[in-house]
């Protein structure tokens, strides 16, 4: 059995349960690596990463280089003297970061590879209304996402799930896989094998203010997975026209009806307490959702105290 001096690299709480399984399977975590502390919140205080708060907590050495090809930060890392690397919700590591170990270094990714490659793999599953997806771990190599498979774990996909749900499930599958892959390369017995080759990748990229609006032309599965596929992070948006105002919304939890209707798409009925907005094929019914300036809120709440005009639509 191999002595493993692992560094672990993270930054959220996603990692946080796989920094958390490594140390209750008592392996030896010689140095953890994460973000620099970054300014939050409306008095822009230095805020600790997850992982650095748990790594504090738990004693472990603790490095946050802004460079990862610094000389500095490079002969820290040597200092440790690591023979495997993991990776689990970081950034991209230069050649002479992940070459360093000798037993490699691996990363934990949310999708089932090579499908879903990318800083996005969770959303865009639900997103594209995928039934299944899982994790991953595998070698790292010079491109993003594309290095030497070692194991996977499958994760239903259920018709009404948000990506927060999926997210928590993903991150407590992808913390024992983490740990089952450091027993595989503790016993020494690891095949790694070479990602297969598939024609239709699709692919995962970074979430931004395009990809995340709203298309009230889609269809109404195409509208109600986007909506689920961003709750509540970063949040599907749209414009509202109301009383000839327009202003960004953001719109959380939702259901939908299939129905007939000759409604300009992005319309909006206030039915029985209900928010509904017509789409291709029925209607989308809004059931939280975020105004400008404001908290989110329960649309029954809201309905309390906003009005929607006859021609109020969603753009």
């Amino acid at each position: 059995m191999r002595d493993l001096r692992i560094v672990f690299m993270g930054t959220p709480d996603f990692a946080v349960a796989s920094l958390k399984s490594i140390i209750e399977a008592n392996y030896h975590v010689v140095g953890v690596i994460t973000a620099p502390d970054r300014p939050a919140g409306r008095g822009r205080k230095l805020q600790e990463s997850p992982v650095k708060q748990y790594a504090r907590d738990k004693g472990l050495p603790v490095l946050q280089p802004t460079n990862l090809k610094n000389p500095e930060f490079l002969k820290e890392l040597e200092a440790l003297t690591p023979n495997v690397q993991v990776v689990v919700a970081f950034r991209m590591l230069p050649k002479v970061v992940w070459d360093l170990p000798k037993y490699g270094t691996f990363n934990l990714h949310a999708s089932l590879l090579p499908q879903y490659r990318g800083a996005a793999p969770i959303n865009w599953a639900i997103i594209n209304d995928e039934k299944k997806t899982g994790v991953s771990t595998f070698f790292l190599d010079e491109k993003i996402d594309t290095g030497a498979m070692i194991l996977q774990d499958e994760v239903e996909i259920k018709p009404t799930q948000t990506v927060g749900e999926l997210h928590d499930r993903l991150m407590e599958r992808g913390a024992t896989l983490v740990t089952e892959t450091l027993q595989l390369i503790a016993k020494g017995n690891l095949t790694p094998t070479p990602q297969p080759a598939n024609n239709q990748l699709k692919g995962a990229p970074k979430l931004d203010r395009e990809n995340t609006k709203i298309n009230w032309e889609q269809s109404l599965d195409q509208v109600y997975n986007l909506i689920r596929g961003l709750n509540p992070y970063p949040a599907a948006w749209s414009f509202l026209i109301n009383n000839k105002k327009e202003v960004k919304v953001k719109i959380f939890h939702c259901s939908k009806e299939t129905n007939t209707h000759n409604l300009d798409f992005g319309s909006i009925k206030v039915e029985d307490k209900k928010l509904k907005v017509a789409a291709k094929g029925g209607f989308l019914i809004i059931e939280e959702m975020q105004l400008p300036g404001k908290t989110k809120m329960e649309v029954k709440s809201l309905l309390n105290g906003y009005h929607f005009s006859e021609d109020a639509k969603l753009r």
